[in-house]
């Protein structure tokens, strides 16, 4: 008889775990509703059985960041443009004006002489042209101190504040500037440097170009040239003997308040452009753009499923 061998247990695969996640919630009865609060009326403007204590300080304005005793006290030179480039600028237009009127007087006066070499003149009417040239002529002349004064003294805050924003030094320290401005004859060729060394650095260009005067410029760098050749020539002119000498001076005064006042004019455009590049774009200046159409934009790519939470 055969004996059939014994057969071993074969051993069973491991049992894996169940993936299973055990979540606790509390029963609905527990969970307690909020009230909704209902949406009060509007009953008006709040009032007090008596004035109120809170309020701001009965002070005047001040910079938030004025502390004393610390650098932000200090006024920036960029903060002085504003003011000085409007005073400046009203000031210019004024003496312009004045500059003209002066000139009108003294072409009256060549006229009357003009006209004297064959009548007679009325007492009365070469009077009140004398007075008349003498007066508009010096109130023309005691003006022209101020525009000078305040020109130079923006110049020197411009370059400045302009070199702050730049986070650099000016190009030319101050008293080159000065004799480049006020010294007659050396002025000449030197204004022009200067102001356009400022407008190289207002308009934020590299140091390593080198300045192009704009038109603006060059048309202001024409009427001072113009204004100084003019009060050079009139100068001399007047020290000539003779009645001929006498009657053209008064031509050369006239066309030296008229070259004057293109020069104030010039000099309020150059203020007021280069003020308006220093200073930030104010908000009112600014206008609202609506898009109305696109051209040439590639179309939008098309949602292909909802997000969760999106309102259908």
């Amino acid at each position: 008889m055969h004996r059939p061998a014994p057969q071993q247990p074969q051993a069973s695969p491991p049992k894996r775990a169940a993936k299973l996640r055990w979540v606790a919630s509390p029963p609905p009865s527990v969970v307690r509703r909020r009230r909704a609060v209902p949406a009060t009326p509007y009953s008006g403007p709040p009032s007090y059985p008596v004035p109120p204590r809170w309020g701001f300080p009965n002070l005047t304005w001040r910079r938030p960041t004025n502390v004393p005793g610390t650098a932000s006290g200090e006024i920036r030179p960029i903060d002085r443009i504003p003011v000085l480039a409007r005073s400046l600028t009203t000031i210019l237009w004024t003496f312009a004006v004045l500059a003209v009127i002066a000139a009108g007087a003294e072409i009256w006066r060549y006229a009357l002489l003009v006209e004297s070499r064959d009548s007679a003149l009325n007492s009365s009417v070469v009077g009140f042209s004398d007075a008349f040239v003498m007066l508009a002529g010096l109130l023309t002349t005691i003006f022209s101190l101020l525009p000078a004064g305040l020109s130079v003294w923006w110049l020197l805050v411009a370059r400045q504040a302009a070199a702050d924003e730049a986070d650099e030094a000016p190009p030319r320290p101050v008293w080159q500037v000065l004799v480049g401005v006020l010294v007659p004859i050396v002025n000449l060729p030197l204004a022009l440097s200067v102001v356009s060394e400022l407008e190289h650095a207002v308009l934020r260009r590299s140091r390593d170009k080198r300045p192009k005067p704009s038109r603006l410029v060059l048309g202001w760098w024409g009427a001072w040239v113009a204004n100084w050749v003019l009060l050079i020539v009139t100068i001399i002119w007047r020290i000539r003997p003779g009645v001929q000498a006498m009657a053209d001076s008064v031509l050369l005064v006239a066309f030296t308040d008229l070259a004057a006042a293109v020069l104030a004019i010039g000099t309020a455009l150059v203020i007021r452009r280069f003020s308006d590049l220093l200073m930030p774009i104010a908000p009112e200046r600014l206008r609202d753009f609506r898009v109305l159409k696109i051209e040439g934009a590639p179309d939008p790519e098309l949602r292909t499923a909802r997000p969760v939470g999106a309102a259908r």
